[in-house]
């Protein structure tokens, strides 16, 4: 398991294995055959891939409730640790969407364009303020629960190595290869990672394309898809726009953030 989706395994939960594989033209697969050689190089290089290209777009679902789905639409920038995304709760019980737009990096949140916070604030003494940053949750709080939206973040940001792992961690029977499909009309390259969950690779370039996992303990499946991976530049909002949470604990509580 490359070292960094370790920690993130810990940091957040998820059970997550972080890698994905390539094309080969071995001959005739069968699903569930093992990975070779040549796919455990590429997949010992994957994260390291990510951090080479600089970035990508991404979009991450993660259907948490019987009625609720949270979708995030965004882009990353993995070298310097930072995205931006829309983040947008959809219910199927007649419920408005909830949207929201956030910066994060691996310690802070900014949540802005909630209804009511300009005002909220306003009334509070700060006009003018778009967003109210956060720390990040982690688990570790009194509650002993992470924020979900915290969670796929961290995900993401986690996305990125700056070297390569070892291939052989990829030749112990656990990985294998489950064929092909095509995900936003390019064709990628399926694998199954210990604790079945699905990994894609783009087929022409071996980049990651989209995995799939379980979130530990609570039943669904988060989904993200990564697409046009290159170099991004992403502005954090500005500190007169931007407010600290923890001096408006009673607003952001009411809001929700």
């Amino acid at each position: 398991m490359p070292s960094r989706a370790r920690r993130l395994l810990l940091a957040a939960g998820l059970g997550l294995t972080l890698t994905t594989g390539c094309t080969s033209d071995a001959g005739v697969r069968a699903t569930g055959d093992a990975v070779t050689e040549e796919e455990a190089g590429v997949l010992a290089a994957l994260l390291q891939r990510n951090e080479q290209r600089g970035g990508a777009d991404f979009v991450v679902t993660a259907p948490y409730g019987e009625h609720e789905l949270l979708t995030l639409t965004g882009t990353v920038d993995f070298r310097e640790d930072v995205g931006r995304a829309q983040a947008v709760t959809s219910f199927d019980d007649g419920r408005p969407d909830d949207v929201r737009t956030l910066f994060f990096t691996p310690d802070e949140v900014w949540v802005g364009d909630v209804p009511g916070l300009t005002d909220a604030l306003a009334g509070a003494g700060t006009p003018a303020v778009s967003y109210l940053r956060r720390p990040t949750t982690s688990g570790t709080e009194a509650d002993g629960a992470a924020l979900l939206v915290d969670v796929l973040t961290e995900v993401l940001l986690n996305l990125s190595a700056r070297s390569d792992d070892d291939p052989r961690a990829f030749l112990d029977g656990d990985w294998t290869w489950q064929g092909q499909r095509s995900i936003d009309s390019r064709l990628a390259t399926l694998f199954g990672a210990p604790g079945g969950r699905t990994i894609a690779v783009d087929a022409s370039e071996d980049l990651l394309t989209q995995f799939v996992t379980t979130v530990a303990d609570a039943g669904f499946d988060v989904t993200i898809t990564l697409s046009d991976h290159g170099i991004r530049r992403i502005d954090l909002p500005a500190e007169e726009e931007t407010a600290d949470a923890a001096e408006h604990a009673d607003v952001a509580a009411l809001l929700g953030i």
